[in-house]
This record gives structure tokens, C-alpha cells and sequence, in this order.
């Protein structure tokens, strides 16, 4: 009687613990020349789009690059430009996630993404504001995939935010002193 309770002891602990597990939410840090942003993920409603980002995370691909669009009141992009403006070679695109329930919130996070609903790669963008028509279904019928959201340093994003502006070639909006992303690494996970 007394292993039997022991048994079941142990695997509810083991049961407890898969299920702590299952339920943390990873956290990345972005170190900007700006700032630190730290950003958690949610992968029970983003599990492709938090899967995708986390590999290139993991790969290094987000060190040294810029912040390459800005548009104030509105969104700051980045996470495929180097800072001489060259688009950095991706990993195949990733299903749209944008119906999943979450919104295009002040400090969310989203794929970035053609008019292609479906060719979200490395590239992700902060929203500054509430951008409900981002949300599924958006003005193209599909949306804008959010997958977290800014839980420390959006004080530094709207720093990001604030920076002067210009064209280069084709490319509207872009900083005029380049604003770095140093570093982008996974920090302790935040439990539910």
C-alpha cells in the first residue's frame, strides 16, 4: 500500500512538472543599441510563427541587424535587413497564424509578410499602437499573425519609434542612423 502511494506520489510530481512545462511561455531578449526589449511568445495560439522565430533566434540570423522600417504611431519593423540595407537570406516561408485570437495590440508582435498571406519569414514588426485592421480578417482577408508581445522595454521602443525617418532606394521610412538589433537570445521562460 505504502509503494503504491509512493508510485502515484512521484507520478503526480512527474505529471506536475510536464504540465508546468507545457505551460511557459518562452522569452527572448532583444539588445538594441537603443535598449533592451524582452519579449514572451506564445506558442499555444502561434505555435508555427513562435517555432520559426525561435529558430532564427537560435541560429544567431537576428544578430547585427537593423530596425529597417518605422513608421511612428504605427508599427517598428525589422528582423531581415543588415545595416547596409541588404535583405538577408531566410529559411522557407510559414503558414499565416492570424487566426488565432490575439490582436495587434500596443507592444505585440507579428509576422511581417508581403501581400502574400502565407510568406511570413524572418521578419517580424512591434506594433506602437492598437492596429485592429491587422487582426484576421484584415483588409486582405487574412491578417497580420501576432505570436507575443513586449513584457519589458517598450519604453524603448517608442525611443525606436521617435527616430528621424527617410527613403533609401525603394525603401520608405527607414532610419537615418541605423538602429540596431546587437543581439537577440532566449532568456528564462515566464510560467502562465
Amino acid at each position: 500500500m505504502i509503494a503504491t502511494l509512493r508510485r502515484l506520489t512521484l507520478l503526480c510530481f512527474a505529471l506536475c512538472a510536464l504540465g508546468a512545462q507545457a505551460a511557459e511561455h518562452p522569452r527572448v531578449k532583444l539588445e538594441t543599441d537603443q535598449g533592451v526589449i524582452l519579449v514572451e511568445l506564445y506558442p499555444e495560439k502561434a505555435p508555427k510563427s513562435v517555432a520559426n522565430f525561435l529558430a532564427y533566434v537560435d541560429s544567431g540570423f537576428y544578430d547585427k541587424t537593423i530596425f529597417h522600417r518605422v513608421i511612428r504611431n504605427f508599427v517598428i519593423q525589422g528582423g531581415g535587413m543588415d545595416a547596409t540595407m541588404r535583405e538577408k537570406p531566410t529559411r522557407a516561408p510559414i503558414a499565416n497564424e492570424a487566426k488565432n485570437g490575439l490582436k495587434n495590440e500596443v507592444g505585440t508582435l507579428a509576422m511581417a509578410r508581403t501581400s502574400d498571406p502565407n510568406s511570413a519569414s524572418s521578419q517580424f514588426f512591434i506594433n506602437l499602437r492598437n492596429n485592429s485592421n491587422l487582426d484576421y480578417p484584415s483588409f486582405d482577408g487574412w491578417g497580420y499573425a501576432v505570436f507575443g508581445k513586449v513584457v519589458e522595454g517598450l519604453a524603448i521602443v517608442q525611443k525606436i519609434s521617435r527616430v528621424q525617418t527617410g527613403t533609401v532606394g525603394p525603401m520608405e521610412d527607414v532610419p537615418k542612423t541605423p538602429v540596431v538589433l546587437k543581439t537577440a537570445r532566449r532568456v528564462a521562460a515566464a510560467k502562465k
